[in-house]
């Protein structure tokens, strides 16, 4: 999600997001001390297309086209064995992440106004954040610590619609990938 606080998080944005539930006996603890978006109310999660389109903007015709796009794509299994790090932020590397790629690119060919994180990134990187805005120090504790809590293992069968109501995330649809 953001890279920063919960205060650039505005009411009507909306995110499309993999739910990674077997990630929140690991990193719970940590995301709702160091991840805006926990604060937010969003589960630990990948983010496939961070901003989507304006909530007033997603009508029957974009829930039709988003079951379309992502009904065709595969199911399939990620891993998680490590930590990476960008500057500031602690995330779970997910293994492969060719699926994952391959469904941000899908939403951002139909949707070319709503490029990946607002098109401030050239390279697409799918992770599960766990801190960020954090010193070194802080991110070498966290990490730490969860290197004996993996490696795990999570399907990935369905992606979520979330839109921002001005105070929380709140899950609006959830659209099936092929199994």
């Amino acid at each position: 999600m953001a890279d920063d606080s919960t205060s650039e998080f505005q009411a009507g944005q909306t995110a499309l997001i993999v739910r990674i539930p077997q990630a929140e006996p690991s990193v719970r603890r940590w995301r709702e001390r160091f991840d805006p978006s926990a604060w937010a109310g969003v589960p630990a999660h990948i983010t496939v297309l961070f901003p989507f389109l304006d909530e007033s903007r997603i009508d029957a015709l974009v829930h039709s086209a988003l079951t379309d796009v992502l009904g065709s794509r595969q199911a399939f299994d990620l891993w998680f064995e490590r930590c990476g790090r960008l500057p500031g932020v602690l995330y779970l590397v997910r293994e492969p992440d060719m699926q994952l790629r391959q469904l941000t690119e899908a939403i951002a060919d139909r949707w070319p106004e709503a490029p990946p994180y607002g098109g401030r990134f050239a390279e697409i990187v799918p992770h599960l954040t766990i801190a960020q805005g954090q010193e070194d120090v802080v991110l070498e504790e966290l990490e730490a610590d969860l290197a004996g809590r993996l490696p795990f293992t999570s399907h990935v069968s369905s992606v979520e619609l979330i839109a921002h109501d001005g105070t929380k995330w709140q899950e609006r649809a959830s659209f099936a990938l092929r199994e």
